[in-house]
């Protein structure tokens, strides 16, 4: 399984969340290449950047920070974030994003997202799929999480798989940044209605235990952010397990 760190950045700075609430922001670092490098050099491959200030303004802000990152270290990077046009998504690539990851413009705008997984292929475009499953029927977040869509989560990965999608980024929102334990359960029931989809779970992750967890889950890979940042997980723990695997 392949571990993922997370960098989410508002006004180029490298920053998390709780539940997505903007409100709850918390500063990490200055300067996102100086953790980038720091992944880097514990042996991960694989980047999550989220661009939050494209999310919430729908069109990407923090392609410099994606083009520091990617000129600068030989990281694998998935970028997200305000993702809703053509000429978005060829700053992305141009800037040096080896995947994009589009949520709010698969639900609004579906015939560009099925456009761009034709035009780039299913390697290169991942699906957001951020829900909170207490909510009747695990409806769809969008727009940075601030507003809710009334598609349910796993008819949504469902019909894009039948599109061609493989990588599907879930993110349970009511976990994500609490430091309270993945939705073992909800990526269970993914993978049992989708088989052979390439499953990233994120949201939630506070032990390094529970990431083998994911793995015998059959979860393709799994984005960590907070318990990077809090010191819950250590890089050198996520060295070994990679070196290990």
């Amino acid at each position: 399984m392949r571990i993922i760190p997370a960098i989410d950045i508002i006004e180029g700075k490298c920053v998390r969340l709780s539940k997505g609430d903007y409100a709850t922001k918390k500063i990490y670092n200055e300067n996102p290449l100086e953790i980038a490098k720091q992944f880097e050099a514990h042996g991960i491959e694989y980047l999550h950047l989220v661009d939050l200030d494209g999310a919430k303004a729908s069109h990407i802000i923090n392609h410099k920070v994606l083009e520091q990152i990617a000129s600068k270290t030989k990281l694998k990077i998935d970028f997200g974030g305000g993702l809703k046009t053509d000429e978005d998504l060829k700053i992305a690539f141009d800037s040096g994003a080896k995947q994009i990851t589009g949520g709010s413009i698969a639900v609004k705008n579906p015939e560009i997202f099925k456009k761009w997984i034709s035009n780039y292929g299913h390697h290169k475009i991942i699906l957001g799929a951020d829900a909170n499953p207490d909510d009747t029927g695990a409806k769809i977040a969008i727009n940075g999480w601030q507003e809710k869509s009334t598609i349910e989560l796993i008819p949504f990965i469902k019909d894009y798989y039948q599109e061609g999608i493989q990588y599907v980024i879930c993110t349970d929102i009511s976990k994500d940044g609490m430091l309270e334990g993945p939705s073992f359960d909800l990526y269970k029931r993914i993978l049992a209605e989708v088989s052979n989809l390439k499953l990233i779970a994120s949201g939630g992750i506070s032990h390094f235990s529970e990431i083998p967890k994911l793995a015998a889950l059959g979860c393709e890979g799994t984005i960590i952010g907070k318990a990077i940042y809090e010191n819950r997980i250590s890089l050198k723990q996520l060295e070994n397990y990679i070196t290990s695997s």
